[in-house]
C-alpha cells in the first residue's frame, strides 16, 4: 500500500471514531421514572396505585415480577398504564429466565413490547397476534427445528439457529407471528443468546432513536453490551405502551422480570432532519422490508433447492451455448457458399 494511502486510511479511521464521539456526546439520557419498573414494585398491579397492571398469572415478589411460574399452560404479563409521548428512547431490561427443565426441554420465552394494544392475551409470548408496533423476543424453544426432526429433515449448518434466540418484529395490525417458524418470515433480524439458568444479572438493551432501531445483550457479565441487531428506517408511531409478556406450554421455565428501566434521550439533529421527521407517523413500517423479508427465504433455502437451481442453471446455459453453435455453423456455412 503506497504512504499516501495509509495517511488516507488512517484519516478515515480518525474522522469515523471523532463522528462517532461527537454523537455519543451529543446524546444525553435521563431516567423516566413514570414509564419505568424497578424494586421494590410498589404498588404494582393495584388498580389505580400503580403506573403498571399485572395480567393472567403474573405476579409480584420482592424480588422480580414474575410473569410465569415453572409450571406448563401458564401465561403472563406486565404493562404500563401510561401511554409513552417520546421521540427517542432507550429501554433497558433487566430479566431472568430459568427452571428445571433440561436443555431444548423448556419454554417458551418472554416478550419486550412497544404497542399501541395493551393488556390482550394471546399466542405470541403470552400476547395477540397481529399486533400493532415492536416486538423483541427472548425465544427459548425452537418450535421449526423440532417440527423439521420429526420430519427426518434438517437445517444447513448456514441457515441453523441456535437456541436460545433473541429478535425483533414490527406488527401493523395485520401481520401474523409464525410461531411454527419461530418468526422467521417477518423479523427483522437476531442473535442467538444462552441466557438460561445463569448465575450473573442477564440484560436486554433496546434504542429506538433517528428512526434506528438497535438491539444489545449483556450476558457474559462483563458489563459489557454484544450487538444483536442493528436496523435503520424503522418509523413507529408515538402513544404506544410498554409492556412484557410470558408464556409457557407443555415445557415451562420461570421468567422474570426484575427491571424495565426507560431514558428519555435527547439527539441533537439537523435542520433537514428535524424537517424530515414533522411529519407524523401512523402506521409502524420498516423502509425496505421486502428486501430484507427477500433475504430471509433466500437463506431459508435447503440443500436440495439449492442443488436444483444450480442443476437447471447449468442446463440452461449449456442449452443456450449449443444454440449459439448451431446458429454460428449455419451462418458459417451460408457466408462460406457466398464466396464460392
Amino acid at each position: 500500500m503506497p504512504f499516501k494511502s495509509y495517511w488516507t486510511f488512517a484519516f478515515l479511521i480518525f474522522n469515523a471514531a471523532w463522528c462517532f464521539a461527537e454523537d455519543e456526546h451529543e446524546m444525553e439520557e435521563f431516567l423516566k421514572r413514570e414509564y419505568s419498573l424497578s424494586k421494590p414494585y410498589q404498588g404494582v398491579g393495584s388498580a389505580g396505585s400503580s403506573h403498571w397492571e399485572l395480567m393472567g398469572d403474573a405476579m409480584v415478589t420482592t424480588d422480580q415480577v414474575r410473569l410465569t411460574p415453572d409450571k406448563q399452560s401458564k401465561q403472563g404479563a406486565v404493562w404500563g398504564r401510561l401511554p409513552c409521548h417520546l421521540t427517542d428512547w432507550e429501554m433497558q431490561v433487566h430479566f431472568k429466565i430459568h427452571g428445571q427443565g433440561k436443555k431444548n426441554l423448556n419454554g417458551d420465552g418472554l416478550a419486550i413490547w412497544y404497542t399501541k394494544e395493551r393488556m390482550q392475551k394471546g399466542p405470541v409470548f403470552g400476547n395477540m397476534d397481529n399486533f400493532t408496533g415492536l416486538g423483541v423476543f427472548v425465544d427459548t424453544y425452537p418450535n421449526e427445528e423440532k417440527h423439521l426432526e420429526a420430519q427426518k429433515k434438517r437445517y444447513t449448518p448456514r441457515t441453523q439457529r441456535i437456541f436460545p434466540f433473541v429478535l425483533a418484529m414490527v406488527g401493523n395490525g395485520s401481520i401474523s407471528y409464525d410461531h411454527e417458524r419461530d418468526g422467521r418470515p417477518t423479523e427483522l433480524g437476531g442473535c442467538n443468546a444462552m441466557v438460561r439458568n445463569l448465575k450473573q444479572d442477564t440484560f436486554l438493551f433496546i434504542r429506538y432513536v433517528r428512526r434506528r432501531l438497535t438491539v444489545m445483550i449483556d450476558i457474559d457479565g462483563q458489563h459489557e453490551w454484544r450487538d444483536c441487531l442493528d436496523i435503520p428506517g424503522v418509523r413507529l408511531p408515538k402513544g404506544y405502551y410498554f409492556g412484557a409478556s410470558s408464556v409457557t406450554g407443555d415445557l415451562s421455565d420461570n421468567h422474570d422480570i426484575i427491571s424495565l428501566k426507560l431514558y428519555q434521550l435527547t439527539v441533537f439533529r439537523s435542520q433537514q432532519e428535524e424537517e424530515e421527521e414533522e411529519e407524523e407517523i401512523t402506521i409502524p413500517s420498516v423502509d425496505n422490508f421486502e428486501f430484507l423479508k427477500f433475504g430471509l427465504v433466500d437463506e431459508g433455502m435447503s440443500g436440495i433447492a439449492i442443488f436444483f437451481a444450480v442443476l437447471f442453471s447449468m442446463l440452461g446455459l449449456i442449452f443456450l451455448i449449443v444454440i449459439g453453435l448451431v446458429v454460428y455453423s449455419h451462418w458459417k456455412e451460408n457466408r462460406r457458399k457466398r464466396f464460392y
